[in-house]
């Protein structure tokens, strides 16, 4: 199945509650998916087509609010108009799942793949002090794997979580193993495991509120520390990736995403020609796997950051490495997908 299929078979067979989007190319499978499927009638599950990215957002809003799994997708111009209730969510510190299919910008822009919003999803995006767990699939396999972990992950921080892929992911086929269908959580099960989502006439004790909004500002101070404190075990517990061929490389790659699939084809190139290099890719983009880029990324003599855009992810290997390695960038933007070809290219050019 398509990478976007997947990401809508993953929600259903994970016990997913409601889905909320509004289509946008590359990303419209994933709608299209889930109403050609139906599954209000197996699971349960909504599926509903909203008037606008705006408006689904914040029935992404309404839905975590009562601890139900919820999710949405879009591809970059959409999840632009998000970023407001994005911000509103992680204020409310709710769990919720956001699909980002990337598209090339600025603007308009095109509707082939891109990675340009590496800054818009891991430096935060709306407004205020948050973060988004971001997740950065490089196959279809992925695409499925990740709803149910960003499922998890959203509710282990009671946090948005963004997948981050691309048309390329996207819009790719390959084979994909799926799980067996889970149930959807009861009632029951959200009052004992959410005790701070707002259940009606189920809940006891305590009347719950659910808001971003405190107008003390102490208050509101003491928020920030709780929700800095939650990123912060995050980045211990949580950060992720995967190191290939990195025990006798000279030189990295690190890449995310289809850009780490392209560049395990440059390893075998430049291997080919006596160029030992390896590849980093970072499968949490936020949070950045900065102790394991460090400790690999020392080894080296020199480091090449390839992404499809003009230089995102590179100031967070910077960051890693300090001022020990030289680190350079190499990108195709717009929509242009690199070759592995230009890739050892560009390679051999840092090495001369």
């Amino acid at each position: 199945m398509k990478g976007n299929q997947a990401i809508a078979e993953a929600a259903i067979r994970c016990g997913c509650d409601g889905y909320f989007g509004y289509p946008i190319t590359p990303q419209s499978e994933v709608l299209e998916h889930l109403m050609a499927e139906r599954p209000y009638l197996t699971t349960g599950m909504v599926v509903l087509q909203a008037e606008s990215e705006l408006a689904s957002i914040n029935m992404v809003y309404a839905g975590a609010s009562t601890g139900k799994r919820v999710m949405t997708s879009s591809s970059s111009p959409g999840f632009s108009l998000m970023q407001e209730g994005l911000s509103y969510i992680a204020g409310a510190e709710l769990p919720a799942l956001c699909v980002n299919v990337v598209r090339g910008g600025p603007g308009l822009g095109t509707i082939q793949p891109s990675q340009s919003d590496y800054f818009q999803t891991t430096k935060g995006g709306g407004h205020g002090d948050y973060r988004l767990i971001t997740l950065a699939p490089a196959s279809v396999q992925e695409m499925y794997d990740f709803v149910e972990l960003g499922f998890d992950l959203a509710f282990k921080y009671r946090n948005p979580v963004a997948i981050l892929s691309d048309g390329v992911i996207g819009q790719v086929m390959e084979k994909v193993m799926v799980d067996d269908y889970k149930p959807r959580w009861t009632d029951e099960y959200i009052e004992k495991t959410c005790p701070w989502a707002a259940t009606g006439h189920r809940s006891t004790g305590k009347h719950r509120i659910v808001t971003s909004l405190e107008l003390e500002a102490l208050k509101q101070e003491a928020i920030n520390d709780r929700i800095q404190a939650k990123y912060r075990k995050c980045e211990e517990e949580d950060a992720r990736y995967e190191a290939i061929q990195c025990d006798d490389a000279e030189y990295l790659f690190v890449a995310y995403g289809s850009a780490a699939r392209i560049c395990m084809k440059s390893i075998e190139l430049a291997r080919a020609e006596g160029i030992k290099v390896g590849l980093v890719r970072p499968i949490t983009l936020w949070p950045f796997p900065t102790k394991a880029v460090a400790e690999i990324g020392g080894r080296m003599k020199k480091i090449l950051s390839v992404e499809m855009n003009a230089g995102q992810m590179i100031e967070d290997v910077k960051l890693a490495v300090g001022c020990n390695v030289p680190v350079e960038h190499f990108g195709r933007y717009g929509g242009v997908i690199p070759t592995p070809v230009e890739i050892v290219e560009a390679l051999k050019n840092i090495i001369k």
